[in-house]
This record gives C-alpha cells, sequence and structure tokens, in this order.
C-alpha cells in the first residue's frame, strides 16, 4: 500500500487590518479542494489591504489600482523538484466591497477568489473566451461542492 499523499503546505500571512478575514481552515479548505490533484505542493496566501495590492498591480500589470487576487506562481528551473505553487496576494478590502456589491456572502466571495487565484496558479486563465468559460465552470463545479451558489449569476439587490 502507498503513503497518503502529504496534504498541501499553506503559509498564510496577515498584513490586512480587516476584522472580517476567514479563518486559517476556511483557507486551507478552499486551497485544499482548487488543489486536490496537486497534494504535498506549497502555496503562500498573502492577505493585504489596498496600498499593497495597488503597488503589486501597478509594478506587474501595469493597472494603477488595487484588485481582488494576485497570483504569482512559482517560476524555478525543472531541476530544483521544489512543490512550489506559488503566491496568492488577496485584497481584503476590494473581496469585502465586491461581496457587498455583489450581493454575495461575503465568506462564498472569499472561497472563490481562493478559488479562482489557485486556478491561475495550475496555469488556468481567462484572456479569451474559452479559456474563461473553460476556468469559469470548474470555478462553479468547485464552489458547488462547497454548496456556494454560482458566482457568475447575477442578482438583482
Amino acid at each position: 500500500m502507498s503513503p497518503e499523499p502529504a496534504p498541501l503546505e499553506l503559509d498564510i500571512q496577515r498584513a490586512s487590518e480587516s476584522s472580517e478575514l476567514p479563518d486559517d481552515d476556511s483557507f486551507r479548505r478552499w486551497a485544499g479542494l482548487a488543489l486536490r490533484d496537486r497534494p504535498g505542493h506549497e502555496l503562500t496566501i498573502r492577505l493585504v489591504d489596498e496600498e499593497e495590492s495597488q503597488s503589486l498591480n501597478r509594478d506587474y500589470r501595469h493597472k494603477d489600482s488595487p484588485t481582488n487576487v494576485l497570483s504569482f506562481p512559482a517560476d524555478l528551473p525543472p531541476e530544483l523538484n521544489i512543490p512550489l505553487l506559488g503566491d496568492l496576494v488577496i485584497c481584503a478590502p476590494v473581496v469585502e466591497r465586491e461581496a457587498r456589491e455583489q450581493h454575495k456572502p461575503l465568506q462564498a466571495h472569499w472561497a472563490h477568489m481562493v478559488i479562482h487565484g489557485c486556478l491561475h496558479l495550475t496555469g488556468y486563465d481567462h484572456i479569451d473566451d474559452d479559456e474563461a468559460e473553460t476556468m469559469e465552470s470548474l470555478e462553479r463545479e468547485l464552489l458547488a461542492q462547497l454548496g456556494i451558489a454560482d458566482p457568475y449569476l447575477s442578482e438583482s439587490p
């Protein structure tokens, strides 16, 4: 019998002053679900406020505004053979504002942002329509496993 794969190694960095951040177990559950095919991998989730998010978004994406989630895939030479996936930087105030504006439960939106970011780290993207549909379909499937409604359905206030 082969040994059970190592669980996801998750480093959570809390650099946000928000009082509404999910607990570590929630982040582990959401990231673990999105990365279920990659046991034993390492991931950092950094929770930030708008100033840090805007700075990173400006420096790496040339967009001078804060954003909900940034994904930084690890770019290691293959000979290192380290199971590092990369980093997610999630802006708490943006996630909270989007949840309010979109009339979504805050925890559901957090779950969506973590899953969305993790999928980016594994190579999914939404640059063109076909890629977007593939990625969004997987997001819907994973969120449904958590009992969370389709985040792409617009709700009326």
